[in-house]
Protein backbone atom coordinates (compact mmCIF):
# COMPACT_ATOMS: atom_id res chain seq x y z
CA UNK A 1 0.00 0.00 0.00
CA UNK A 2 1.10 3.83 -0.55
CA UNK A 3 0.86 6.19 2.26
CA UNK A 4 -2.50 7.58 2.30
CA UNK A 5 -2.13 11.36 2.38
CA UNK A 6 -4.61 12.25 5.60
CA UNK A 7 -5.29 10.59 8.44
CA UNK A 8 -8.78 10.50 7.19
CA UNK A 9 -8.20 8.83 4.18
CA UNK A 10 -5.54 6.39 5.85
CA UNK A 11 -8.29 4.84 8.31
CA UNK A 12 -10.85 4.70 5.45
CA UNK A 13 -8.18 2.55 3.63
CA UNK A 14 -7.09 0.39 6.62
CA UNK A 15 -10.15 -0.20 8.51
CA UNK A 16 -12.16 -3.74 8.64
CA UNK A 17 -15.60 -2.96 9.64
CA UNK A 18 -16.59 -5.45 12.55
CA UNK A 19 -19.47 -8.04 12.26
CA UNK A 20 -19.68 -9.09 16.09
CA UNK A 21 -18.88 -12.56 15.32
CA UNK A 22 -15.09 -14.33 15.79
CA UNK A 23 -14.37 -13.31 12.20
CA UNK A 24 -13.86 -10.32 13.39
CA UNK A 25 -10.39 -11.05 15.33
CA UNK A 26 -8.67 -13.30 12.57
CA UNK A 27 -6.38 -10.56 11.47
CA UNK A 28 -5.74 -10.01 15.19
CA UNK A 29 -4.96 -13.85 15.43
CA UNK A 30 -2.72 -13.33 12.21
CA UNK A 31 -0.58 -10.75 13.42
CA UNK A 32 -0.63 -12.72 17.28
CA UNK A 33 1.29 -15.69 15.17
CA UNK A 34 4.28 -15.35 16.28
CA UNK A 35 4.13 -13.48 19.60
CA UNK A 36 4.90 -14.24 23.09
CA UNK A 37 2.89 -11.23 24.38
CA UNK A 38 -0.33 -9.97 23.35
CA UNK A 39 -1.10 -6.77 25.53
CA UNK A 40 -4.70 -5.71 24.70
CA UNK A 41 -6.06 -2.23 26.42
CA UNK A 42 -9.19 -0.28 26.76
CA UNK A 43 -10.05 3.22 27.32
CA UNK A 44 -12.11 3.03 30.28
CA UNK A 45 -12.42 1.15 32.98
CA UNK A 46 -16.01 0.46 33.34
CA UNK A 47 -16.93 -0.55 29.18
CA UNK A 48 -18.46 -3.66 28.87
CA UNK A 49 -17.62 -3.83 25.13
CA UNK A 50 -13.45 -3.37 25.77
CA UNK A 51 -14.17 -6.86 28.65
CA UNK A 52 -16.30 -8.46 26.39
CA UNK A 53 -14.42 -7.92 22.90
CA UNK A 54 -10.60 -8.97 25.24
CA UNK A 55 -12.80 -12.52 26.59
CA UNK A 56 -13.65 -13.25 22.89
CA UNK A 57 -10.27 -12.47 21.52
CA UNK A 58 -8.04 -14.30 24.39
CA UNK A 59 -10.47 -17.11 24.29
CA UNK A 60 -8.63 -17.31 20.40
CA UNK A 61 -5.97 -16.89 21.67
CA UNK A 62 -5.99 -19.74 23.91
CA UNK A 63 -7.57 -22.17 21.83
CA UNK A 64 -5.75 -21.10 18.69
CA UNK A 65 -2.55 -19.11 19.58
CA UNK A 66 -1.61 -21.60 22.67
CA UNK A 67 -1.33 -18.95 24.91
CA UNK A 68 -1.16 -19.80 28.64
CA UNK A 69 -1.48 -17.03 30.67
CA UNK A 70 -3.58 -13.94 31.41
CA UNK A 71 -2.48 -11.21 33.60
CA UNK A 72 -4.72 -8.15 34.48
CA UNK A 73 -4.25 -5.10 36.27
CA UNK A 74 -5.13 -6.27 39.72
CA UNK A 75 -3.55 -7.35 42.91
CA UNK A 76 -1.85 -10.53 43.21
CA UNK A 77 -3.09 -11.69 45.83
CA UNK A 78 -6.66 -11.28 44.57
CA UNK A 79 -6.32 -12.66 40.96
CA UNK A 80 -4.23 -15.99 42.43
CA UNK A 81 -7.67 -17.05 44.17
CA UNK A 82 -9.20 -16.66 40.12
CA UNK A 83 -6.23 -18.37 39.51
CA UNK A 84 -7.22 -21.10 41.99
CA UNK A 85 -10.52 -21.17 40.29
CA UNK A 86 -9.63 -21.41 36.60
CA UNK A 87 -6.98 -24.50 37.69
CA UNK A 88 -9.90 -26.45 39.79
CA UNK A 89 -7.25 -28.22 42.10
CA UNK A 90 -7.18 -28.19 45.86
CA UNK A 91 -9.39 -26.23 47.77
CA UNK A 92 -10.51 -23.19 45.93
CA UNK A 93 -13.95 -21.67 45.34
CA UNK A 94 -16.17 -23.99 43.22
CA UNK A 95 -18.64 -21.10 42.43
CA UNK A 96 -17.34 -17.90 40.26
CA UNK A 97 -18.69 -15.39 42.21
CA UNK A 98 -16.74 -16.24 45.13
CA UNK A 99 -13.70 -16.90 43.58
CA UNK A 100 -13.73 -13.03 42.34
CA UNK A 101 -14.55 -12.24 46.01
CA UNK A 102 -10.96 -10.81 47.57
CA UNK A 103 -11.49 -7.62 45.17
CA UNK A 104 -12.56 -5.38 47.64
CA UNK A 105 -10.45 -2.43 46.87
CA UNK A 106 -11.70 0.16 45.26
CA UNK A 107 -12.86 0.27 42.04
CA UNK A 108 -14.48 -3.32 42.71
CA UNK A 109 -16.74 -2.95 39.75
CA UNK A 110 -13.46 -3.13 37.60
CA UNK A 111 -12.97 -6.62 37.89
CA UNK A 112 -16.23 -7.97 40.15
CA UNK A 113 -18.21 -7.85 36.91
CA UNK A 114 -20.50 -10.12 34.83
CA UNK A 115 -17.80 -10.47 31.55
CA UNK A 116 -15.07 -11.29 34.13
CA UNK A 117 -17.51 -13.97 35.71
CA UNK A 118 -18.01 -15.02 32.49
CA UNK A 119 -14.24 -15.23 31.42
CA UNK A 120 -13.05 -17.21 34.08
CA UNK A 121 -16.19 -19.60 33.92
CA UNK A 122 -15.01 -20.50 30.06
CA UNK A 123 -11.64 -21.20 31.66
CA UNK A 124 -12.33 -23.62 34.04
CA UNK A 125 -14.36 -25.39 31.69
CA UNK A 126 -11.62 -25.18 28.93
CA UNK A 127 -8.84 -26.11 31.53
CA UNK A 128 -10.71 -29.37 32.94
CA UNK A 129 -9.90 -31.66 30.16
CA UNK A 130 -6.02 -30.46 30.36
CA UNK A 131 -3.02 -31.53 32.03
CA UNK A 132 -2.25 -29.80 35.04
CA UNK A 133 0.59 -28.62 33.66
CA UNK A 134 -1.21 -27.50 30.25
CA UNK A 135 -4.13 -25.49 32.30
CA UNK A 136 -4.29 -21.83 31.46
CA UNK A 137 -3.44 -19.50 34.27
CA UNK A 138 -4.99 -15.82 35.76
CA UNK A 139 -2.85 -13.52 37.48
CA UNK A 140 -2.34 -9.92 38.67
CA UNK A 141 0.45 -7.25 37.85
CA UNK A 142 -0.33 -4.72 40.45
CA UNK A 143 1.24 -4.10 43.68
CA UNK A 144 -0.91 -2.08 46.06
CA UNK A 145 -1.15 -5.11 48.11
CA UNK A 146 1.38 -4.52 50.84
CA UNK A 147 -0.40 -6.03 53.60
CA UNK A 148 -2.37 -9.02 52.30
CA UNK A 149 0.76 -10.10 50.46
CA UNK A 150 2.70 -9.86 53.76
CA UNK A 151 0.21 -12.04 55.89
CA UNK A 152 0.31 -14.66 52.40
CA UNK A 153 4.10 -14.89 52.92
CA UNK A 154 4.24 -15.75 56.32
CA UNK A 155 1.25 -17.96 55.89
CA UNK A 156 3.01 -20.04 53.29
CA UNK A 157 6.36 -20.00 55.96
CA UNK A 158 4.36 -21.23 58.56
CA UNK A 159 3.42 -24.44 56.23
CA UNK A 160 7.17 -24.84 54.96
CA UNK A 161 9.70 -23.35 57.40
CA UNK A 162 7.81 -22.18 60.78
CA UNK A 163 11.43 -20.62 61.94
CA UNK A 164 11.61 -18.38 58.96
CA UNK A 165 7.72 -17.35 59.54
CA UNK A 166 8.69 -16.10 62.74
CA UNK A 167 11.86 -13.87 61.53
CA UNK A 168 8.78 -12.86 58.30
CA UNK A 169 6.69 -11.47 60.99
CA UNK A 170 9.22 -9.82 62.53
CA UNK A 171 10.40 -7.90 59.27
CA UNK A 172 7.19 -7.10 58.07
CA UNK A 173 5.54 -5.78 61.85
CA UNK A 174 8.09 -2.32 60.27
CA UNK A 175 5.37 -1.68 57.87
CA UNK A 176 3.26 -0.56 60.95
CA UNK A 177 0.03 -2.46 62.89
CA UNK A 178 -2.34 0.24 61.14
CA UNK A 179 -2.48 -1.14 58.14
CA UNK A 180 -2.86 1.56 55.86
CA UNK A 181 -0.49 1.78 53.42
CA UNK A 182 -0.61 5.46 53.13
CA UNK A 183 -0.16 6.34 56.22
CA UNK A 184 3.15 4.15 56.29
CA UNK A 185 4.07 5.86 53.68
CA UNK A 186 3.44 9.57 55.03
CA UNK A 187 4.71 8.51 58.78
CA UNK A 188 8.20 7.38 56.94
CA UNK A 189 8.68 10.43 55.13
CA UNK A 190 8.11 12.74 57.69
CA UNK A 191 10.32 10.94 59.90
CA UNK A 192 7.96 9.97 62.54
CA UNK A 193 8.94 6.43 62.39
CA UNK A 194 11.38 4.18 60.51
CA UNK A 195 10.75 2.60 57.34
CA UNK A 196 10.94 -1.18 56.81
CA UNK A 197 12.91 -1.05 53.63
CA UNK A 198 15.61 -3.24 54.79
CA UNK A 199 13.19 -6.01 56.52
CA UNK A 200 11.21 -6.50 53.61
CA UNK A 201 14.50 -6.51 51.40
CA UNK A 202 16.27 -9.24 53.23
CA UNK A 203 12.85 -11.16 53.11
CA UNK A 204 12.94 -11.01 49.54
CA UNK A 205 16.18 -12.22 49.41
CA UNK A 206 15.71 -15.17 52.07
CA UNK A 207 12.79 -16.24 50.15
CA UNK A 208 14.88 -16.78 46.71
CA UNK A 209 17.79 -18.24 48.43
CA UNK A 210 15.36 -20.80 50.30
CA UNK A 211 13.66 -21.71 46.87
CA UNK A 212 15.49 -24.87 46.21
CA UNK A 213 14.90 -26.01 49.79
CA UNK A 214 11.35 -25.01 49.77
CA UNK A 215 10.84 -27.07 46.36
CA UNK A 216 12.92 -30.13 47.93
CA UNK A 217 9.52 -31.53 47.17
CA UNK A 218 8.37 -32.50 43.39
CA UNK A 219 5.19 -31.44 41.57
CA UNK A 220 3.71 -28.50 40.40
CA UNK A 221 1.76 -27.88 44.15
CA UNK A 222 5.09 -26.96 45.39
CA UNK A 223 6.32 -24.85 42.66
CA UNK A 224 2.76 -22.76 42.55
CA UNK A 225 2.79 -22.41 46.51
CA UNK A 226 6.81 -21.20 46.14
CA UNK A 227 6.59 -18.78 43.48
CA UNK A 228 2.81 -17.34 44.58
CA UNK A 229 4.59 -17.07 48.07
CA UNK A 230 7.83 -14.86 46.10
CA UNK A 231 5.92 -12.51 44.06
CA UNK A 232 3.92 -11.60 47.16
CA UNK A 233 7.58 -11.12 48.89
CA UNK A 234 8.35 -9.00 45.82
CA UNK A 235 4.92 -6.72 45.65
CA UNK A 236 5.48 -5.91 49.54
CA UNK A 237 9.51 -5.15 48.63
CA UNK A 238 7.90 -2.59 45.46
CA UNK A 239 4.72 -1.67 47.24
CA UNK A 240 6.98 -0.24 50.44
CA UNK A 241 8.93 1.48 48.26
CA UNK A 242 5.98 3.16 46.24
CA UNK A 243 3.80 4.08 49.05
CA UNK A 244 6.96 5.66 50.66
CA UNK A 245 7.90 7.74 47.73
CA UNK A 246 4.50 9.37 47.45
CA UNK A 247 5.35 11.51 50.00
CA UNK A 248 9.16 11.14 50.12
CA UNK A 249 11.65 11.44 47.34
CA UNK A 250 10.84 13.30 44.54
CA UNK A 251 10.59 9.66 42.50
CA UNK A 252 7.78 8.85 40.10
CA UNK A 253 4.93 5.95 41.26
CA UNK A 254 3.99 5.80 37.64
CA UNK A 255 7.07 4.49 37.05
CA UNK A 256 8.01 2.29 39.73
CA UNK A 257 4.39 0.65 39.41
CA UNK A 258 4.71 0.10 36.06
CA UNK A 259 8.62 -1.25 36.22
CA UNK A 260 6.39 -3.85 39.02
CA UNK A 261 4.31 -4.90 36.40
CA UNK A 262 7.07 -5.30 34.09
CA UNK A 263 8.87 -7.25 36.31
CA UNK A 264 5.69 -9.64 37.29
CA UNK A 265 5.14 -9.95 33.61
CA UNK A 266 8.60 -11.41 32.81
CA UNK A 267 8.63 -13.68 36.38
CA UNK A 268 5.18 -14.99 34.48
CA UNK A 269 6.48 -15.66 31.46
CA UNK A 270 9.88 -18.07 33.22
CA UNK A 271 7.26 -19.42 35.70
CA UNK A 272 5.17 -20.77 33.18
CA UNK A 273 7.52 -22.13 30.90
CA UNK A 274 9.46 -23.20 34.41
CA UNK A 275 5.89 -25.67 34.91
CA UNK A 276 5.79 -26.71 31.58
CA UNK A 277 4.17 -24.60 29.09
CA UNK A 278 5.05 -22.22 27.08
CA UNK A 279 4.86 -18.90 28.17
CA UNK A 280 3.06 -17.07 26.06
CA UNK A 281 1.01 -14.32 28.09
CA UNK A 282 -2.15 -12.42 27.28
CA UNK A 283 -2.63 -8.78 29.37
CA UNK A 284 -5.54 -6.98 30.09
CA UNK A 285 -4.77 -3.57 31.11
CA UNK A 286 -5.71 0.06 30.68
CA UNK A 287 -4.68 2.01 27.41
CA UNK A 288 -2.53 4.12 29.21
CA UNK A 289 -0.05 1.06 30.47
CA UNK A 290 -0.31 -0.91 27.32
CA UNK A 291 0.29 1.40 24.70
CA UNK A 292 3.98 2.26 24.06
CA UNK A 293 4.74 6.06 26.47
CA UNK A 294 7.21 6.88 24.23
CA UNK A 295 4.40 8.14 21.25
CA UNK A 296 2.60 10.14 24.02
CA UNK A 297 3.13 13.51 26.01
CA UNK A 298 4.19 11.50 29.46
CA UNK A 299 7.78 10.84 27.66
CA UNK A 300 8.20 14.18 27.84
CA UNK A 301 7.86 13.75 31.81
CA UNK A 302 10.02 11.04 31.95
CA UNK A 303 7.08 8.52 32.22
CA UNK A 304 7.59 5.29 31.00
CA UNK A 305 4.71 2.42 31.16
CA UNK A 306 4.45 -1.51 30.60
CA UNK A 307 4.01 -1.29 26.73
CA UNK A 308 7.30 0.54 26.54
CA UNK A 309 9.15 -1.50 28.57
CA UNK A 310 7.69 -4.84 27.01
CA UNK A 311 8.73 -3.60 23.91
CA UNK A 312 12.05 -2.63 24.56
CA UNK A 313 12.70 -6.11 25.97
CA UNK A 314 10.47 -8.17 23.26
CA UNK A 315 10.26 -6.20 20.36
CA UNK A 316 8.60 -7.67 17.52
CA UNK A 317 7.69 -10.42 19.95
CA UNK A 318 5.30 -8.22 21.76
CA UNK A 319 1.78 -6.86 20.17
CA UNK A 320 0.48 -3.97 21.32
CA UNK A 321 -3.35 -3.41 20.86
CA UNK A 322 -5.52 -0.33 21.84
CA UNK A 323 -9.36 0.20 21.94
CA UNK A 324 -11.34 3.54 21.81
CA UNK A 325 -14.83 4.50 21.64
CA UNK A 326 -17.04 8.16 20.76
CA UNK A 327 -19.39 7.80 23.08
CA UNK A 328 -21.64 5.90 25.30
CA UNK A 329 -21.88 5.19 28.94
CA UNK A 330 -19.29 4.20 31.66
CA UNK A 331 -19.16 3.05 34.70
CA UNK A 332 -17.01 5.17 37.04
CA UNK A 333 -16.87 7.33 40.24
CA UNK A 334 -17.15 10.75 40.26
CA UNK A 335 -14.22 10.88 43.20
CA UNK A 336 -11.55 8.59 44.44
CA UNK A 337 -13.52 5.76 46.77
CA UNK A 338 -16.38 7.02 45.45
CA UNK A 339 -20.01 5.02 44.30
CA UNK A 340 -20.05 3.63 40.85
CA UNK A 341 -22.46 5.61 38.38
CA UNK A 342 -23.55 4.74 35.32
CA UNK A 343 -22.05 7.92 33.04
CA UNK A 344 -22.73 9.33 30.01
CA UNK A 345 -19.17 9.51 28.09
CA UNK A 346 -19.63 12.89 26.21
CA UNK A 347 -18.51 13.05 22.11
CA UNK A 348 -15.06 13.18 21.42
CA UNK A 349 -13.51 16.73 21.25
CA UNK A 350 -12.57 17.65 17.33
CA UNK A 351 -8.64 17.43 17.55
CA UNK A 352 -8.93 13.88 18.65
CA UNK A 353 -8.79 10.40 17.69
CA UNK A 354 -11.48 9.47 18.80
CA UNK A 355 -13.57 12.27 16.50
CA UNK A 356 -11.43 11.38 13.78
CA UNK A 357 -12.63 7.23 13.99
CA UNK A 358 -16.39 8.67 13.88
CA UNK A 359 -15.90 11.53 10.78
CA UNK A 360 -14.75 8.30 8.54
CA UNK A 361 -18.39 6.81 9.70
CA UNK A 362 -17.42 3.37 10.27
CA UNK A 363 -18.91 3.06 13.33
CA UNK A 364 -16.97 -0.21 14.78
CA UNK A 365 -13.57 -1.45 13.05
CA UNK A 366 -10.54 -3.10 13.45
CA UNK A 367 -7.23 -1.04 12.00
CA UNK A 368 -3.86 -2.85 11.66
CA UNK A 369 -1.18 0.03 12.09
CA UNK A 370 1.78 -1.93 10.90
CA UNK A 371 1.00 -1.05 7.45
CA UNK A 372 2.42 1.75 5.11
CA UNK A 373 -0.64 3.38 4.84
CA UNK A 374 -0.50 4.23 8.17
CA UNK A 375 2.00 6.65 8.46
CA UNK A 376 -0.42 9.63 8.62
CA UNK A 377 -1.31 8.03 11.98
CA UNK A 378 2.14 9.00 13.50
CA UNK A 379 0.80 12.63 13.32
CA UNK A 380 0.25 13.56 16.77
CA UNK A 381 -3.60 14.02 17.92
CA UNK A 382 -5.28 13.90 21.21
CA UNK A 383 -6.62 10.24 22.61
CA UNK A 384 -9.11 9.80 25.57
CA UNK A 385 -8.03 8.06 28.55
CA UNK A 386 -10.57 7.33 31.22
CA UNK A 387 -9.68 5.68 34.24
CA UNK A 388 -11.87 4.51 37.52
CA UNK A 389 -13.14 8.27 37.77
CA UNK A 390 -15.04 10.54 34.88
CA UNK A 391 -14.73 14.39 35.30
CA UNK A 392 -16.51 15.35 32.58
CA UNK A 393 -16.67 18.91 33.87
CA UNK A 394 -13.26 19.03 33.22
CA UNK A 395 -12.38 16.37 30.34
CA UNK A 396 -10.09 17.99 28.10
CA UNK A 397 -7.50 18.90 31.38
CA UNK A 398 -8.01 15.67 32.94
CA UNK A 399 -9.14 13.11 30.26
CA UNK A 400 -6.89 13.86 27.17
CA UNK A 401 -3.45 13.33 26.37
CA UNK A 402 -1.23 14.21 22.87
CA UNK A 403 -0.49 10.70 21.12
CA UNK A 404 1.36 9.54 17.78
CA UNK A 405 -1.12 6.82 17.36
CA UNK A 406 0.98 4.17 14.92
CA UNK A 407 3.88 4.63 17.23
CA UNK A 408 1.78 3.84 20.39
CA UNK A 409 -0.35 0.99 19.69
CA UNK A 410 0.63 -2.52 16.74
CA UNK A 411 -3.36 -2.25 15.86
CA UNK A 412 -6.72 -0.75 17.83
CA UNK A 413 -10.53 -1.61 17.96
CA UNK A 414 -13.11 1.54 17.45
CA UNK A 415 -16.33 1.14 18.68
CA UNK A 416 -17.88 4.54 18.34
CA UNK A 417 -21.23 3.61 20.60
CA UNK A 418 -20.39 1.95 24.10
CA UNK A 419 -22.29 0.73 27.30
CA UNK A 420 -21.23 0.28 30.49
CA UNK A 421 -19.61 -2.20 32.15
CA UNK A 422 -22.33 -4.19 34.82
CA UNK A 423 -20.98 -4.97 38.17
CA UNK A 424 -22.25 -8.56 39.86
CA UNK A 425 -23.44 -6.11 42.55
CA UNK A 426 -25.36 -3.33 41.09
CA UNK A 427 -26.51 -0.45 43.22
CA UNK A 428 -30.17 0.71 43.21
CA UNK A 429 -28.62 4.09 41.85
CA UNK A 430 -26.68 2.70 39.00
CA UNK A 431 -29.77 1.76 37.10
CA UNK A 432 -30.50 5.70 37.00
CA UNK A 433 -27.97 6.36 34.30
CA UNK A 434 -26.94 9.57 32.78
CA UNK A 435 -28.33 10.52 29.65
CA UNK A 436 -27.22 12.19 26.84
CA UNK A 437 -27.18 16.09 26.80
CA UNK A 438 -27.66 15.40 30.68
CA UNK A 439 -25.31 17.89 33.17
CA UNK A 440 -23.69 16.53 35.86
Amino acid sequence: MHPATTPFLAVRELAQRLNDNDSDYDALLEMARDREFVLLGEATHGTQDFYRMRAQITRRLIVEGGFDGVAIEGDWPDTWRVNCFVQGEGEGDVDADAALADFKRFPIWMWRNREMRDFILWLRGHNASLSPEARVGVYGLDLYSMYQSADAVIRYLERVDPEQAAMARDRYAALDHVREPQAYGYATAIGARPDAREGVVAQLLQLRADACLHLSQDGLAALDAQFFAQQNAEVVVDAENYYRSMFGRRLNTWNLRDAHMYRTLSALARYRLQRGGRGRIVVWAHNSHLGDARATDSHWRGEWNLGQLVREAAGAKALLVGFSTYTGHVSAASQWDGDVEHKWVRPALHDSYEYLFHSTGLDRFFLPLNEVAAEPLCEAMLERAIGVIYLPQSERESHYFWTSLAHQFDALFHLDETSALEPLEVPPHWHQREAPGQVA
